[in-house]
């Protein structure tokens, strides 16, 4: 299946297709999950944002990962595949994209955001090579104009 894929940054006027196929295929939302909240993303780091999709449709996203870099840590967040396209090497490919990212820009190491009760998430990543850090905790705060 990966042959079968393009993988590349996401555009702008893609934004509505992305936010349907979170809806359709991540667990989980985020306060940043709206046109605003990925327009603003794509603005500030245009390449961050990988899609996964069709050689043969090459403008409709099958998948995503958000590929951010903060000059001193990799974060990935939203690793999302169309649940019809599952299990063919989409996340795969995506993940290894977003590494080969990090590489070039001289990352050490990568943090993925993952839900606890996500169990599907979770074999994914492992299967990558990730594992938990339990020594850690996400601490949040929204903010608010």
């Amino acid at each position: 299946m990966t042959s079968e894929l393009v993988l590349r940054p996401a555009t702008p006027d893609e934004i509505p297709a992305l936010l349907a196929l979170w809806a359709r295929a991540a667990k989980g939302t985020s306060i940043t999950d709206d046109a605003a909240g990925v327009a603003a993303l794509l603005a500030r780091d245009p390449q961050c944002l990988i899609v996964a999709a069709p050689a043969d449709d090459p403008g409709r996203p099958i998948g995503t990962v958000i590929a951010g870099w903060d000059g001193w840590r990799c974060h990935l967040y939203r690793l999302a595949v169309d649940p019809d396209r599952r299990r063919r090497g989409v996340g795969a490919a995506l993940l290894a994209a977003a590494e080969e990212r990090f590489i070039a820009l001289g990352g050490r190491r990568i943090d993925a955001m993952v839900l606890d009760d996500n169990e599907l998430g979770h074999r994914t990543w492992k299967a990558a090579g990730y594992r938990p850090e339990a020594r850690w905790s996400r601490w949040v705060k929204p903010l608010t104009a």
